[in-house]
């Protein structure tokens, strides 16, 4: 039994996974971390990570930037592993994700889909044959109308996942309405739609000459970056310092 700690519990993420952990054997939610908390979970609450005294052999964490700090010093300090879900983190968070990783395990991915990490392997192989045969790259990705960025961090990692594969040469193109010219080759186009309660849906389209193959993921709920954010815990527990991502999880359950 893999003993966890929620950090930002009583968020929609920590209530999502703290359901999702409550029916799987092989994992225990036992305590939480939130700065509000009306004390209705089953688990002990500490509004401060300072104060959580329970052992664990992870955290996974769907807080807030500013919570991640303290956090990091935290699972440094008691050598947790962490699942580090929480967006928008600042350069300066970032380099200190990277040395905290020099300390404990540590795994940050874009998105905690499973699916969606699997696509990113399939992208490489679907880029290596469609590219050099001349086929135009886009990507369209659609979420609810209350997301604030565009495009999306996950389809920012799709045209990463592909860029690689392509050297790095291509450029990232958002809007084209002020153009007056053909597509370049090397492009990636990228759209943004924002609508409704659309959850996550990603399009990466491969168009040629009399033929377009089409990956596509669309997600239905937020249980499915719960449930590989669980799936993460169960990979990272009793892993040594290091920086990990959704890839090695993906790998671990193909081995």
């Amino acid at each position: 039994m893999i003993r966890v700690i929620m950090h930002g519990c009583n968020g929609k993420m920590g209530q999502v996974i703290t359901n999702l952990i409550a029916a799987d054997s092989e994992v225990e939610l036992v305590a939480g971390v939130d700065a509000f908390d009306d004390g209705h979970n089953t688990y002990p609450v500490f509004r401060n990570i300072k104060d959580c005294d329970v052992e664990a052999e992870c955290i996974i964490d769907f807080s807030a930037a500013v919570a991640v700090d303290a956090l990091l010093d935290y699972c440094v300090e008691k050598q947790i592993p962490c699942v580090l879900c929480t967006t928008g983190l600042s350069q300066e968070q970032l380099e200190k994700v990277k040395a905290a990783s020099e300390k404990v395990a540590i795994l940050k991915s874009a998105n905690m889909s499973l699916g969606i990490n699997l696509l990113l392997k399939l992208l490489k192989k679907a880029t290596d044959v469609l590219a050099p045969a001349g086929f135009d790259i886009e990507i369209v990705e659609k979420h609810h109308n209350l997301k604030v960025d565009a495009p999306s961090g996950t389809a920012l990692a799709l045209a990463d996942s592909i860029n690689e594969e392509l050297g790095n040469e291509y450029e990232y193109v958002y809007d084209r309405s002020g153009r007056r010219e053909k597509r370049p080759v090397k492009e990636i186009g990228i759209s943004a739609v924002r609508g409704g309660t659309i959850v996550g849906d990603h399009d990466v389209i491969f168009a040629g000459a009399d033929e377009v193959v089409t990956f596509s993921h669309t997600a239905y709920s937020k249980g499915v970056f719960g449930k590989g954010a669980v799936q993460a815990a169960k990979f990272l527990a009793g892993k040594p310092a290091g920086m990990y991502d959704m890839s090695n999880v993906i790998e671990a359950v193909l081995s």
